[in-house]
């Protein structure tokens, strides 16, 4: 669930960055830039991507998985969960305590994340389908 709670907080803040127009300079492909990208809708824009940049994005993706997953004893069965902080910190001198409540307010946050990006995907596909969406522009 942490792990899905992380994703869903990354892909709600990449949709609602893309969805804002917020976008790379330059090129993404020889034939697509980055600023034609950001005037589409979030899931338009991701069709518009040439296939081999999927592949590669899917690729680096399939990959991350690998590696963390076969990594020791696995976290469904008592491992460590698994920390994908860049730059690693070190939270050795953080009081016990503190650091429940924190992990707690993480795996909230993330299943509101889960939440929010599944709302999106249906104010996407379904118009009307989620009220407080309706007449924004990136869906």
């Amino acid at each position: 669930e942490l792990k899905h709670s992380r994703v869903g907080m990354l892909a709600t803040t990449g949709y609602i960055v893309q969805g804002s127009g917020i976008h790379f300079p330059g090129m993404l492909s020889h034939d697509v830039s980055f600023e034609s990208l950001s005037g589409m809708k979030p899931l338009d824009a991701w069709a518009a991507v040439p296939d081999a940049g999927k592949a590669q994005i899917l690729l680096t993706i399939f990959i991350a998985e690998m590696i963390s997953e076969a990594k020791g004893t696995h976290y469904t069965k008592g491992g460590s969960y698994p920390t994908i902080v860049f730059p690693p910190i070190d939270f050795s001198g953080v009081n016990a305590e503190t650091m429940s409540k924190k992990q707690d307010s993480e795996l909230n946050n993330g299943r509101l994340a889960m939440i929010a990006i599944m709302s999106f995907i249906a104010a996407n596909n379904i118009p009307g389908s989620v009220p407080a969406l309706i007449g924004n522009p990136a869906f």
